[in-house]
Protein backbone atom coordinates (compact mmCIF):
# COMPACT_ATOMS: atom_id res chain seq x y z
CA UNK A 1 0.00 0.00 0.00
CA UNK A 2 1.26 3.71 -1.01
CA UNK A 3 1.51 6.53 1.59
CA UNK A 4 -1.40 8.30 -0.61
CA UNK A 5 -3.55 5.22 -0.13
CA UNK A 6 -2.80 4.95 3.85
CA UNK A 7 -5.26 8.33 3.58
CA UNK A 8 -7.87 7.77 1.18
CA UNK A 9 -11.47 9.20 1.73
CA UNK A 10 -13.12 5.25 0.90
CA UNK A 11 -12.38 2.61 -1.18
CA UNK A 12 -15.39 3.36 -4.04
CA UNK A 13 -13.73 2.54 -7.29
CA UNK A 14 -14.00 6.14 -8.67
CA UNK A 15 -12.85 7.81 -5.90
CA UNK A 16 -9.86 5.62 -5.85
CA UNK A 17 -8.74 6.52 -9.28
CA UNK A 18 -9.18 10.38 -8.74
CA UNK A 19 -7.13 10.17 -5.56
CA UNK A 20 -4.21 8.12 -7.73
CA UNK A 21 -4.29 10.25 -10.53
CA UNK A 22 -7.39 12.35 -11.06
CA UNK A 23 -5.47 15.32 -10.57
CA UNK A 24 -5.93 17.78 -14.19
CA UNK A 25 -1.96 18.28 -13.55
CA UNK A 26 -0.89 14.49 -13.16
CA UNK A 27 -2.88 13.52 -16.49
CA UNK A 28 -1.07 15.94 -18.39
CA UNK A 29 2.23 14.49 -17.09
CA UNK A 30 0.94 11.51 -18.11
CA UNK A 31 -0.53 12.36 -21.31
CA UNK A 32 3.13 14.07 -21.91
CA UNK A 33 4.83 11.11 -21.22
CA UNK A 34 2.52 8.52 -22.98
CA UNK A 35 2.09 11.18 -25.95
CA UNK A 36 5.13 13.69 -26.28
CA UNK A 37 7.57 11.57 -25.25
CA UNK A 38 8.73 14.18 -21.88
CA UNK A 39 10.86 12.74 -19.29
CA UNK A 40 12.06 15.54 -17.21
CA UNK A 41 11.47 18.39 -15.24
CA UNK A 42 12.54 20.62 -17.76
CA UNK A 43 10.28 19.80 -20.54
CA UNK A 44 7.76 19.10 -18.17
CA UNK A 45 7.56 23.45 -17.92
CA UNK A 46 7.81 23.80 -21.05
CA UNK A 47 3.92 21.97 -21.56
CA UNK A 48 1.61 24.28 -23.17
CA UNK A 49 -0.72 24.84 -20.21
CA UNK A 50 1.75 26.68 -18.45
CA UNK A 51 2.97 23.81 -14.99
CA UNK A 52 3.84 26.80 -12.17
CA UNK A 53 7.22 25.11 -10.38
CA UNK A 54 6.01 23.87 -6.92
CA UNK A 55 2.48 22.11 -8.74
CA UNK A 56 4.64 20.32 -10.88
CA UNK A 57 6.94 19.24 -8.53
CA UNK A 58 4.25 18.57 -6.14
CA UNK A 59 2.34 16.18 -8.55
CA UNK A 60 5.54 14.52 -9.81
CA UNK A 61 5.96 13.40 -5.90
CA UNK A 62 2.56 12.40 -6.06
CA UNK A 63 2.59 10.51 -9.08
CA UNK A 64 5.78 8.72 -7.59
CA UNK A 65 3.94 7.97 -4.00
CA UNK A 66 1.28 6.66 -6.24
CA UNK A 67 3.38 4.13 -8.01
CA UNK A 68 2.28 5.44 -11.14
CA UNK A 69 5.70 7.23 -12.47
CA UNK A 70 9.26 6.46 -11.05
CA UNK A 71 12.80 8.97 -11.08
CA UNK A 72 16.04 8.03 -12.08
CA UNK A 73 19.08 9.80 -13.07
CA UNK A 74 19.71 10.68 -16.05
CA UNK A 75 22.82 8.72 -17.62
CA UNK A 76 24.78 11.41 -19.49
CA UNK A 77 23.80 14.10 -16.64
CA UNK A 78 23.12 13.07 -12.85
CA UNK A 79 22.47 15.95 -12.18
CA UNK A 80 18.82 15.60 -14.06
CA UNK A 81 15.86 13.45 -13.28
CA UNK A 82 14.22 11.01 -15.72
CA UNK A 83 10.19 10.27 -14.52
CA UNK A 84 9.34 7.58 -16.38
CA UNK A 85 5.87 5.11 -16.06
CA UNK A 86 5.71 2.20 -13.95
CA UNK A 87 3.78 -1.13 -14.84
CA UNK A 88 1.01 0.54 -13.04
CA UNK A 89 0.80 4.00 -14.80
CA UNK A 90 1.08 2.21 -18.27
CA UNK A 91 -2.11 0.14 -17.13
CA UNK A 92 -3.95 3.83 -17.44
CA UNK A 93 -3.00 3.96 -21.30
CA UNK A 94 -6.15 2.76 -22.01
CA UNK A 95 -7.81 5.36 -19.40
CA UNK A 96 -5.96 8.25 -21.23
CA UNK A 97 -7.09 7.04 -24.49
CA UNK A 98 -10.65 7.04 -23.65
CA UNK A 99 -10.25 10.93 -22.41
CA UNK A 100 -9.28 11.36 -25.72
CA UNK A 101 -12.38 9.86 -27.34
CA UNK A 102 -14.78 11.62 -25.12
CA UNK A 103 -12.88 14.56 -25.74
CA UNK A 104 -12.31 14.19 -29.53
CA UNK A 105 -16.32 13.93 -29.28
CA UNK A 106 -17.29 16.93 -26.82
CA UNK A 107 -14.82 19.13 -27.70
CA UNK A 108 -15.34 20.90 -31.61
CA UNK A 109 -11.95 22.61 -31.12
CA UNK A 110 -10.25 19.32 -29.90
CA UNK A 111 -6.55 19.04 -31.20
CA UNK A 112 -7.50 15.19 -31.84
CA UNK A 113 -8.60 16.50 -34.74
CA UNK A 114 -4.77 16.50 -35.74
CA UNK A 115 -4.76 12.51 -35.14
CA UNK A 116 -7.37 11.11 -36.69
CA UNK A 117 -5.59 7.83 -36.90
CA UNK A 118 -4.81 7.63 -33.28
CA UNK A 119 -8.55 8.63 -32.76
CA UNK A 120 -10.19 5.94 -35.05
CA UNK A 121 -7.61 3.33 -34.10
CA UNK A 122 -8.42 4.10 -30.21
CA UNK A 123 -12.40 3.54 -30.91
CA UNK A 124 -11.76 0.75 -33.05
CA UNK A 125 -9.62 -1.36 -30.47
CA UNK A 126 -8.43 0.65 -27.32
CA UNK A 127 -7.45 -2.30 -25.99
CA UNK A 128 -5.08 -3.70 -28.77
CA UNK A 129 -3.71 -0.45 -29.36
CA UNK A 130 -2.48 0.43 -25.21
CA UNK A 131 -1.14 -2.76 -25.36
CA UNK A 132 0.82 -2.08 -28.64
CA UNK A 133 1.98 1.53 -27.31
CA UNK A 134 3.46 0.22 -24.02
CA UNK A 135 6.78 -0.72 -25.36
CA UNK A 136 7.19 3.10 -26.81
CA UNK A 137 6.34 4.09 -24.06
CA UNK A 138 8.89 2.15 -22.00
CA UNK A 139 11.32 3.59 -23.90
CA UNK A 140 10.12 7.16 -23.50
CA UNK A 141 9.09 7.50 -27.17
CA UNK A 142 6.72 10.00 -28.20
CA UNK A 143 3.75 8.09 -29.50
CA UNK A 144 1.64 10.68 -31.24
CA UNK A 145 4.29 11.52 -33.73
CA UNK A 146 3.46 8.38 -35.23
CA UNK A 147 -0.23 9.24 -35.93
CA UNK A 148 0.06 12.72 -36.88
CA UNK A 149 -1.38 13.64 -40.34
Amino acid sequence: MTKKEKGMRSHCPVNYGLEMFGDRWALLILRDIIFRGKRTYGEFLKSEEGFSTNILASRLENLINAGILQRSKDKDDGRKDIYSVTEKGLDLIPVIFEIVLWSAKYDAESQAKRIPRLVELIDKDNRSLSKSVREKVKRGEAIVKDYLD
